[in-house]
């Protein structure tokens, strides 16, 4: 189905603060900002808060910081419905006054017993009608008395509802197993199903692009759109999100808040081309996009019916390209704060950036995320060492054997005159033949000696950048070490 373009792109990422933001709604996020971006609309942040008694604390700083962390900038907002009550409060009202929607004073106990009488007739769960008739005096009695009551949408029970879907198509559904939704609590909150429709008139909203968990609410949006005599806006529902199990995306498949990526050491770019070809593609081969190639080429065409699964070793190779294509300034910058969180307390702070951007030349290519460099690069800052004096002896290599390479190399290096790897490498590699001792051992014990690691960037280049003094005292512990 061609996506209409005919009129002025106005759409919505309309986010409830009842938890923080997963990947799946940031990527109806995503999506939203680039149909807006390609066709030159409009992307308005609506906060739908009318859920008091599930609003999480800090969930709306939570949104967003991830919308800013990815650029994704919003046109108008944040809107919040619970400052447009009234809005809702007076479309409920004109509903009921034109025979459309009807009160309800079942008690949770009436409507348990209901579902589960139905469940044991196998029957759907669905509210049977029971005050769908009530006499207007008795519903103004009960009323008066100050019993609870929530409002219902009055739905056909007969005939069918279709539901145009860019992305799906048709979609037909049968009026007769809809359900009497609930559109105005006892606490005189909207649902959902109310508040939604009644904002996006309200705000002129063209495309509704949201999960396709949606969709079997939709005929009732549709419903309530001409209940009000209104147009619909068009429908664009989102394939889900799945584990690599193919089970819905949830925390056992890692971290799943888009916070939590950010902390571990993802950056946003990258984050952003991975959500995008979730759902969508370019084409069969093309993985790496800048955010101005996906606006250019950003269509709903190419959104998929199927679910999309989160491939995360594809996010790390992705995250991985990135950070190599960042220049050493700009990997500094992004590390350092990742650098400074991890290390010990007894690291001094803040860190020298011209010193990590000198690391950063030797663990950039590396580096799968920020996160890992705090490990990655611990020893480059600490100022004592520790570990065990069997890591200094290599295959063959005997304590009294090693400590004399060892204080073979603090000799020559203590008479470099120029701390470079290239003199650095001429001074110790003639050792190999001197001392008859492989470049694997000689290499292998420097490398323990001066950075507490069996695994580490080159050795020469680690060297130039720990210093002649750190690199001195270094040597001269590990030949401590090997006489205790």
């Amino acid at each position: 189905m061609a996506t209409d373009i005919s009129i002025d792109v106005r759409v919505r990422f309309a986010p409830s603060p009842t938890g923080f933001p997963h990947v799946g709604n940031i990527r109806t996020a995503l999506f939203n900002w680039l149909f807006a971006r390609h066709h030159g609309g409009v992307f308005i942040l609506r906060i739908e808060d009318t859920d008091t008694a599930r609003r999480v604390e800090g969930a709306v700083e939570s949104i967003t910081d991830g919308l800013r962390w990815l650029g994704l900038d919003w046109d108008e907002g944040p809107i919040f419905q619970s400052d447009r009550l009234h809005l809702y409060q007076d479309g409920i009202q004109t509903l009921i006054r034109e025979g459309k929607a009807y009160y309800c004073f079942c008690s949770a106990e009436r409507l348990q017993a209901v579902r589960e009488e139905q469940m044991h007739n196998h029957l759907p769960p669905r509210y049977d009608g029971h005050c769908r008739n009530l006499e207007e005096t008795e519903v103004q009695r009960r009323l008066a008395a100050g019993e609870p009551a929530v409002v219902r949408f009055m739905m056909p029970q007969t005939g069918d509802t279709t539901v145009a879907d860019l992305i799906r198509g048709d979609v037909t559904f049968n009026n007769a197993v809809l359900n009497d939704y609930v559109l105005m609590k006892s606490d005189g909150y909207p649902t959902y199903h109310l508040a939604n429709v009644i904002d996006d008139h309200d705000m002129r909203i063209s495309h509704v692009l949201r999960a396709d968990e949606w969709i079997s609410s939709t005929p009732l949006h549709v419903m309530l759109y001409s209940a009000f005599g209104w147009s619909p806006p068009v429908f664009a529902h989102l394939p889900m999100i799945l584990g690599p199990d193919k089970a819905k995306l949830s925390k056992r498949h890692g971290a799943t808040t888009i916070g939590e990526y950010r902390d571990q050491g993802y950056l946003p770019e990258a984050m952003f081309n991975f959500l995008a070809l979730l759902g969508w593609s370019l084409d069969d081969k093309t993985d790496l996009l800048t955010r101005d190639q996906l606006v250019q080429n950003f269509s709903l065409e190419r959104v998929g019916k199927t679910a999309a699964v989160f491939n995360k070793p594809k996010l790390d190779w992705m995250n991985g390209v990135y950070i190599r294509g960042l220049s050493p300034e700009e990997f500094a910058a992004r590390a350092l704060p990742y650098i400074e969180r991890d290390l010990p307390a007894s690291v001094s702070r803040p860190l020298d950036i011209e010193y990590v951007a000198r690391i950063g030349t030797l663990v950039q290519e590396r580096a799968k995320s920020l996160a890992e460099l705090g490990e990655l690069c611990g020893f480059f800052f600490q100022e004592e060492l520790s570990y065990p004096a069997d890591m200094l002896l290599p295959k063959g290599l005997e304590a009294a054997r090693a400590k004399e390479i060892l204080a073979a190399v603090l000799v020559l290096c203590s008479s470099s005159q120029e701390w470079t790897v290239e003199n650095l490498e001429t001074l110790v590699r003639p050792l190999c033949d001197s001392m008859e001792v492989s470049t694997k051992q000689l290499f292998g014990l420097l490398r323990v000696a001066t950075t507490g690691r069996s695994a580490a960037p080159p050795l020469f280049e680690t060297m130039e950048v720990l210093g002649r003094d750190r690199t001195l005292s270094r040597l001269a512990h590990a030949i401590r070490l090997l006489d205790a």
